[in-house]
């Protein structure tokens, strides 16, 4: 009988009723907001006036004009000033704090360069437009191979507050930095532990290719910890490694804290489950995460009871980076890293331009 009803299937061309990923190409609430044709943005920042501020790192590729911005559509004007951009080498990941003002992660390395690299963390001031201090972020805190890539600012802790950075290493060695804001100390926490690392043998799917987690010979983006968020009311941290689909917070009273073992480190991390490939994270007032999902083209919310929902899907997300809340909406870089010519032999297979896009509304509408 089995046999009987096997032969009587039709083959053939593909026909209106055949099952399909139902809604794959958009979930109806992505738009471009803007697009650029020589530079790429990646973090973003809403400042408390309401301008929007893009970093466009040079790490990757050099490019023309500068590299921190106020974006307007159809319009990128340097910020703080022009003059600051001299002091700036490749921008990065960013934050707007409690007190309104922007702390800036610089890569401090340009494409092509042979200098050795000096990451530092910026405090601006948007209100007078000036850099009011440079932290540079030296040995032993960072390492030869190290790759600061995103930052928040706690400042429940510490008398000017604290700062935690992911680390992602260019190849092995990654970890938490915690700088304290006052005194300028900088400490690496968490190194080469689990809940910061890429997971061995890890298998990725980016913008349509598969690769496997390989330190030596990349063939997509990978890495350790990489997404970065506090909680709303600042007593936990959330990151996820890049080369790893897992969530994981610790206290910020114990992370912050300069006398607590790593084994007290250690034992305060919590595995917070699976949320899928992550870059960036953002906190929602009302506690919830939104994280953006290389492998689904997508933004998900995570729910203060961990509970994850669909929030943006759409094909033109092909690497989602950094997200910012803008009203009602989110504004959300588009990156290509998996299109860079480390992944490719040499070959750059970007397509310009690149995007900005918009989230709204924060839920697709309902489907017939």
């Amino acid at each position: 009988m089995l046999v009987g009803l096997l032969c009587a299937t039709v083959s053939g061309t593909a026909l209106a009723e055949d099952t399909t990923v139902h809604h794959w190409s958009s979930s109806g609430n992505v738009t471009v907001v803007d697009r650029f044709p020589d530079v790429q943005p990646s973090g973003i920042a809403r400042l408390p006036d309401g301008r929007i501020v893009l970093s466009l790192p040079t790490s990757a590729q050099n490019h023309k004009g500068p590299v921190l911005v106020t974006w307007t559509p159809g319009h990128l004007a340097a910020f703080p000033s022009v003059a600051a951009q001299g002091k700036i080498i490749s921008p990065l990941g960013m934050t707007v704090d409690g007190n309104g003002q922007l702390w800036l992660l610089d890569e401090g390395v340009k494409a092509g360069s042979t200098a050795k690299a000096k990451p530092a963390l910026l405090h601006i001031d948007p209100k007078s437009g000036t850099i009011v201090r440079r932290y540079a972020l030296e040995a032993p805190a960072v390492l030869p191979d190290s790759h600061v890539n995103d930052v928040r600012i706690d400042l429940t802790h510490g008398s000017a507050g604290t700062a935690f950075i992911s680390d992602t290493s260019q190849t092995t060695h990654p970890a938490l930095l915690v700088v304290d804001l006052a005194s300028g100390q900088a400490r690496r926490i968490l190194a080469d532990t689990v809940s910061v690392s890429p997971v061995p043998g890890f298998v990725m799917e980016a913008d349509g290719r598969l690769g496997r987690y390989d330190a030596a010979h990349p063939t997509v983006p990978q890495g350790g910890v990489d997404g970065i968020a506090l909680s709303a009311d600042s007593t936990r941290l959330y990151w996820s490694p890049l080369s790893s689909r897992r969530l994981y917070s610790a206290p910020t009273a114990v992370l912050a804290d300069k006398d607590a073992t790593e084994a007290t480190l250690e034992a305060a991390v919590k595995d917070e489950g699976e949320v899928g490939i992550m870059d960036g994270m953002l906190t929602a007032p009302d506690g919830s995460l939104y994280v953006t999902d290389i492998e689904r083209h997508a933004v998900v919310r995570r729910a203060p009871d961990g509970t994850l929902s669909l929030v943006a899907q759409d094909a033109r997300l092909i690497a989602p980076d950094s997200m910012t809340f803008d009203g009602a909406s989110i504004l959300l870089t588009v990156g290509q890293w998996a299109r860079l010519p480390v992944f490719h032999n040499g070959k750059d297979v970007q397509e310009r331009p690149y995007s900005l896009m918009r989230i709204a509304p924060l839920a697709p509408a309902p489907k017939p």
